[in-house]
C-alpha cells in the first residue's frame, strides 16, 4: 500500500501547503439538505451549473466508478507583492497565472508519484485512466467539503476554508484514488463567536443565518454576472474591479498568512505598474497581453471594462 506519509512529503515538495485524505462516500445529510435549501432558494444566483450533476455533487463515486480516497490539496496564494494601494486593485487570487493550470499540472505530478505506471500522457495531455481523476474548480466537486473532511481545516463564517495558523487564500484541488487509504481526522471548527468577515462585507453577502448570497457577492457581480452590476455592488466596489477580498482581509486567521513563493503566482510588473487612467484607456490588444494565461479572462474584456466604469476615484 502507498505509504500516506511518502504522499504527504511529495506534495509539500510540489509545493502545496497542506495534503489530507478522505474516504470516499456520499456526503453527510446536513450537507445534502444545505446545499439542496441554497439551490432552492436561488443563492447561486446565475450560476446555474450549481444545479447541475447535483447528483455526482452529493457522492463523489458517480464520478469515477471504483473511487475510495480523495487526496485533498491546497496551493497558498496570499501575495508577496500587491498592487499600489492608491490604484485599482484586484482579488489577491488573481495577480498570477490561472490556478487551474498550475494546481492541474502539480496535481498529476502527484498522481505520477502515486501511480507511477497508470499515468500516461499524449503530449502535454493526460490519457484518461480508470484509477485516478483530477479536479480544480473543474467539476461537480463540493471542494471545501472534502478539504474538511481530509482535516486541513474549517469552513468560515466567510464560506472560506480557513487553515489553522496559514488563513484562507488557498486554492484547493483534489486527487481521486482507486486505491484505499487511511483518512485524515477532521478538526472543530475554530471561528467562535468571531463575526469580523460578516461585519466587512459590504453587501451583506454572508448573512446572519449563515448562509451565502452569491448574488450579493461583490466577487460574482465583477466576475460571474455577465449583465450589469446591481447598484448595491456599483456603490460597494470602491477601488476593486475584480473579485473581493474584505472577507478574508477582516479575518483573523490571516494575519499568519505567509506570502506565497510559486513563481506562476506572481504578478506581472506590468500589472503592478498599472494605474486608473491606464484601466480606463486598456485597449483589446493590451487586455489579451496583461491578461494571457491568467484567471482574469473569465470576466472577459467587456466584463471587465464595465467594472472599470464604476471604479472610484481616491
Amino acid at each position: 500500500m502507498m505509504e500516506v506519509a511518502e504522499l504527504k512529503r511529495q506534495a509539500f515538495e510540489l509545493g502545496f501547503s497542506a495534503c489530507g485524505i478522505a474516504r470516499a462516500e456520499r456526503v453527510d445529510a446536513k450537507t445534502e439538505q444545505g446545499l439542496r435549501q441554497w439551490l432552492s432558494d436561488g443563492m447561486n444566483a446565475g450560476m446555474d451549473y450549481m444545479d447541475n450533476y447535483l447528483d455526482m455533487r452529493l457522492d463523489p463515486r458517480l464520478l469515477m466508478p471504483g473511487l475510495k480516497s480523495i487526496v485533498s490539496v491546497a496551493l497558498n496564494y496570499a501575495p508577496a507583492q500587491t498592487m499600489p494601494k492608491d490604484q485599482p486593485q484586484m482579488a489577491s487570487y488573481a495577480l498570477g497565472q490561472d490556478y487551474h493550470n498550475i494546481m492541474r499540472d502539480k496535481l498529476l505530478r502527484l498522481a505520477c508519484f502515486v501511480l507511477p505506471d497508470d499515468v500516461r500522457f499524449n503530449g502535454k495531455k493526460p490519457i484518461p485512466s480508470p484509477h485516478y481523476r483530477v479536479f480544480v474548480d473543474s467539476g461537480p466537486v463540493l471542494e471545501r467539503y472534502w478539504a474538511v473532511k481530509a482535516g486541513l481545516g474549517w469552513i468560515g463564517k466567510n464560506h472560506q476554508l480557513i487553515i489553522p495558523h496559514a488563513g484562507s487564500m488557498f486554492f484547493l484541488g483534489e486527487l481521486f484514488l482507486d486505491i484505499e487509504l487511511p483518512s485524515d481526522d477532521p478538526m472543530p471548527n475554530r471561528c467562535g463567536i468571531c463575526r469580523r468577515c460578516v461585519d466587512a462585507c459590504p453587501t451583506h453577502a454572508l448573512l446572519e443565518t449563515g448562509e451565502f448570497n452569491a448574488e450579493r457577492c461583490l466577487s460574482y457581480q465583477t466576475i460571474e454576472n455577465k449583465g450589469e452590476l446591481s447598484e448595491e455592488a456599483q456603490s460597494a466596489m470602491g477601488n476593486c474591479f475584480y473579485g473581493c477580498d474584505r472577507c478574508q482581509q477582516a479575518c483573523p486567521w490571516n494575519r499568519f498568512a505567509k506570502p506565497n513563493t510559486t513563481p506562476e503566482l506572481q504578478p506581472k510588473e506590468e500589472l503592478l505598474e498599472m494605474t486608473l487612467d491606464k484601466w480606463r484607456q486598456l485597449s483589446v490588444e493590451d487586455y489579451r497581453r496583461l491578461f494571457k494565461g491568467s484567471a482574469v479572462k473569465r470576466a472577459k474584456y467587456e466584463g471587465l471594462m464595465r467594472n472599470i466604469r464604476h471604479l472610484k476615484q481616491k
